[in-house]
């Protein structure tokens, strides 16, 4: 899950470069993020990720307990509700398009307002795709299957890549809409073709039905309620970030804090997400068996060794942030937008302080949705995301400057990770908080050093063109993140097993194959 989502951040990133390379990091570009706020409205309407995070353990618990018939009618009836209720969404988003695209350009040039209405209907079914695919692929991770879930965002960011190189060619009227075209494409072939082939193979059973009288049914809806009324902060927190950047006027706003906060993100997808997402059937498996002591050894364990991984990748991030932008966006028509591209940099350094709390945050998630309860954590969450609308909403009074949002989203991530942890713990019992804590200081201070010989090397190499920018940005991530790993075995972090186990086991992998 790690290797895929790693690779989907490297896409998602390669998107953004193609994106600026192309069409600019100004106008058309923030007609690109106001259009997708309309299709990700609806993704959050229902529940978004909450609705395979409300599945899983349903569907989980019916197959350990050897109800396979059961479990494949909870899946039909689910997939059948949520059909209906997609398109329905869908329809009504159609027609409410032109004003909630106002909504979310107000202050911005009336020439976004157009094509970013135009491209917001285009990119609307794929929101059927994202919906209904997040299902079949709970059904996958249930089961122990993490390619096809792994593979699907990939394949939605090379859709959108795909789409801005090569349909401009074809029709050299659609411009920026091409990467509309391309994520519909992309969201359908990843999201239903794709975990619809893997399903067909492993064996899975789908009927039509609308029977919600099915036990496994009326448990899940009881699950996703709280996640569809609740607006988690993790959910919401680009959908409120653009509505914010719009305010403040300046062309390319909207996309520099997207661009900051996508880089910011993939620390979180490929460390965060990839091991909540992997340990997740693993934590309903331990509550549907009984064994909670394995439970809390288990989310202390994963906590500990995202925080390994994540202090880090903050760290570098803020150390290297002028360079990592100019390596990815400074090419084509934004190579030429330097106050872009600074904004951008300036963000993500402020972004890069919240990483290891956003890593946090999906593993305490899966914690709580794996002991079938939704209700608290999305509690939690909507508490923080007002708390994040109302610093937004005071710093916009009294200052113009457009990186009080991200400080705005850093305050509001470390106390929704440290509100989930002791809320999860006053449930399941006490976790391993002093060994956590231990971790967060001691990889706190072996970052500072690892990161600070990165920004060393970075300052001292200077830049003499793109391909010395690369080589000095692989070379001061190498050395910085070889310091950090050397320092944490010197402090005798116990996570430091986990990077030489993954080596040793990579090493063999190799060695078998050749």
């Amino acid at each position: 899950m790690s290797i895929c989502l790693a690779l989907s951040r490297i896409l998602g990133m390669l998107r953004d470069s193609v994106m600026v390379s192309r069409f600019g990091a100004a106008l058309d570009a923030d007609t690109y993020r106001i259009a997708i706020q309309v299709p990700d409205m609806i993704f959050m309407l229902v529940a978004g990720g909450g609705l395979s995070s409300a599945f899983i353990p349903v569907f989980s618990d019916l197959i350990h307990k050897d109800k396979e018939k059961e479990a494949w009618k909870t899946f039909s009836v689910v997939v059948t509700v949520c059909s209906i209720v997609a398109v329905g969404l869908i329809g009504i988003a159609w027609l409410l398009t032109p004003a909630i695209v106002h909504y979310f350009s107000e202050g911005k040039d009336p020439a976004v307002i157009m094509p970013a209405i135009g491209m917001s209907r285009v990119m609307l079914p794929a929101q059927f795709a994202f919906l209904i695919g997040s299902v079949m692929l709970a059904t996958l991770y249930s089961r122990k299957h993490f390619l096809a879930p792994g593979l699907a965002p990939n394949v939605y960011n090379l859709g959108i890549i795909l789409g801005a190189l090569i349909l401009p060619i074809v029709m050299p009227r659609l411009g920026i809409a091409s990467m509309a075209w391309g994520a519909l494409i992309g969201a359908f072939i990843g999201n239903i073709f794709l975990p619809a082939l893997t399903m067909a193979t492993v064996g899975s059973h789908f009927k039509p039905s609308l029977d919600l009288s099915t036990p496994g049914v009326r448990t899940f809806f009881r699950l996703l309620l709280p996640v569809i009324l609740g607006f988690s902060l993790p959910s919401m927190v680009n959908l409120i970030t653009q509505k914010f950047a719009s305010t403040y006027g300046s062309a390319g706003i909207n996309n520099d804090l997207a661009m900051a906060n996508n880089l910011m993100q993939a620390p979180l997808g490929i460390f965060g997400q990839g091991l909540a997402l992997g340990v997740f059937p693993v934590l309903a498996e331990f509550v549907a068996i009984g064994r909670m002591d394995l439970y809390r050894q288990q989310v202390s364990k994963t906590l500990r060794t995202v925080l390994y991984l994540g202090i880090p990748s903050g760290a570098l991030m803020l150390a290297l942030a002028p360079l990592i932008v100019h390596v990815l966006y400074g090419y084509g028509r934004a190579a030429h937008d330097q106050e872009n591209l600074n904004r951008i940099a300036d963000s993500l350094r402020l972004y890069a302080l919240g990483v290891f709390a956003w890593c946090m945050q999906p593993v305490l998630m899966r914690g709580f949705f794996s002991l079938h309860k939704t209700l608290k954590p999305v509690v939690i969450g909507t508490g923080m995301t007002v708390l994040f609308i109302a610093l937004c909403a005071v710093s916009g009074q009294f200052s113009r400057n457009f990186l009080l949002i991200p400080i705005a989203t850093d305050v509001a991530a470390l106390l929704l990770a440290i509100s989930l942890y002791f809320a999860l713990q006053k449930d399941v019992g006490r976790l391993d908080s002093g060994g956590i804590v231990a971790t967060i200081l001691t990889c706190t201070v072996a970052s500072a050093v690892g990161g600070g010989a990165a920004w060393g090397i970075m300052s001292l190499c200077g830049s003499t063109g793109k391909l010395a920018e690369i080589l000095i940005l692989a070379f001061a991530g190498v050395i910085g993140s070889w310091i950090y790993y050397f320092a944490t075995k010197l402090m005798k972090v116990p996570e430091t097993e986990y990077v030489s186990k993954s080596m040793g086991r990579l090493r063999h992998r190799f060695g078998m194959r050749s």
